[in-house]
């Protein structure tokens, strides 16, 4: 997997694809090759460049604190040093809120967006989930939390009926280098602290805002919120889907996705 050096840290990317660029940003603490089911339809279309955020996958580990702006600049430093001067860009949960940034530190850069189970500024719940979800992180073994997140990112009747496959899927040898503890910290804490709400008005580039309509981790009213404020954006809800309703209605989000990125 090739890396370039980007303010300070080793930053590992994918390359798949042909065609106008399109930048995938993965979420908490998860490394990029995640896309591999949507970039699966995306590289027929599109020259995809797949980051892995810095504290994840194969990019350089370091010491926090990190923060949703920083990401942001990893990935605009990504695209100078591959000569990419504007892209589509679509980010999944953190990689979302690292898209919002990227927007409004770097416009030009960016055409338009997919912003997937998205928020532009924590609420109470929101913070002391990812406390949460940062102290087990710290203290339960590896497969009780992966446990505790299936429970958070997936609606309840596709948890019911896919809980085998993720059973198989906890008992796997990890693909690729483990997200360390302190960089899972890292990316929690720069969750928590994202905050855009009071300047999305500022982003004038087409926006598709996803979501699902069981979401308990990103509940619907924070992309609502979000979509009442960006001057473009369109906001789809995925009925009976959670968190993770990019995987729970995979060929559905796979086909909006596309639709919208052909069309701006």
């Amino acid at each position: 997997m090739p890396s370039v050096k980007v303010n300070g840290v080793r930053i590992a990317y994918e390359e798949k694809g042909k065609g106008d660029p399109l930048l995938l940003i993965m979420g908490l603490g998860t490394p990029g090759s995640v896309w591999e089911k949507h970039l699966a339809v995306y590289a027929r279309h599109f020259r995809c460049i797949v980051i892995d955020n810095r504290g994840t996958g194969r990019s350089e580990k370091p010491k926090g604190p990190y923060s949703i702006a920083l990401m942001a600049d990893d990935a605009a430093g990504l695209l100078d040093r591959l000569g990419v001067s504007s892209a589509r860009v679509a980010g999944i949960s953190m990689g979302s809120a690292i898209a919002q940034e990227l927007a409004l530190r770097y416009p030009a850069r960016v055409r338009s967006m997919v912003l997937v189970s998205s928020w532009a500024r924590c609420d109470t719940y929101l913070k002391e989930l990812l406390h949460s979800f940062q102290t087990a992180r710290e203290t339960l073994p590896p497969g009780d939390f992966m446990r505790l997140i299936q429970l958070w990112i997936y609606a309840p009747g596709y948890f019911n009926s896919s809980f085998a496959g993720m059973e198989e899927a906890k008992e796997a040898p990890p693909q690729g280098p483990a997200t360390p503890r302190h960089a899972y910290a890292a990316h929690c804490d720069a969750c928590s602290n994202h905050d855009t709400l009071g300047r999305l008005h500022r982003i004038g580039q087409p926006c598709l805002l996803t979501v699902g309509e069981k979401d308990i981790f990103t509940p619907v009213h924070l992309s609502q919120a979000m979509a009442s404020r960006l001057p473009h954006a369109r906001l789809k809800v995925f009925r009976n889907a959670g968190h993770c309703h990019h995987w729970e209605s995979l060929d559905a989000f796979n086909a909006i996705t596309v639709k919208f990125l052909l069309e701006h």
